[in-house]
């Protein structure tokens, strides 16, 4: 084989595996359970969204339910989201180790980055129920697996 063939053949094994290992969870992170998810809508909206988006931004509305003892695991969102309580309740572990409780009602505001790493779980004896709204940039996932941010969760 050809030295030029052989090389483009390592690179893209290279780029191959690399896309391979970046599906693959956050070391440390914290797999979920007990969730499900429904996507109501979905639709892609130019700049200029009140929510400080930059460029093309996908909206994706979603029921999750999360069973008694489920849990979201350690995760992070590429965008913002905002959710309300539609019924039990949500306890979240935030990237500070602060709890917050959230319940019937309650708004859910979660920040985009890295930097905003949380858990949901359920430690209720009813399904927790959210009617959640992402804007993420367009193509990216809704959200992210992330490691532990030192809160031992």
């Amino acid at each position: 084989m050809p030295r030029g063939i052989r090389a483009v053949r390592a690179a893209v094994l290279a780029v191959l595996a690399v896309a391979v290992l970046a599906t693959l969870p956050s070391a440390g992170a914290t797999p979920g359970r007990g969730v499900t998810a429904e996507t109501l809508a979905e639709g892609t909206s130019e700049a200029g969204l009140a929510i400080r988006t930059t460029g093309r931004t996908d909206v994706t509305v979603r029921v999750i339910t999360i069973a008694p003892g489920g849990s979201t695991g350690l995760h992070h969102h590429p965008g913002p989201l905002i959710a309300v309580v539609e019924s039990g309740t949500l306890t979240r572990t935030l990237d500070d180790c602060s709890v917050e409780v959230s319940t019937l009602g309650d708004t859910v505001l979660e920040p985009a980055g890295r930097r905003h790493v949380h858990l949901g779980r359920n430690l209720g004896t009813e399904p927790v129920v959210l009617y959640a709204t992402y804007f993420v940039p367009e193509g990216s996932p809704l959200s992210v697996d992330a490691a532990d941010p030192g809160c031992g969760t």
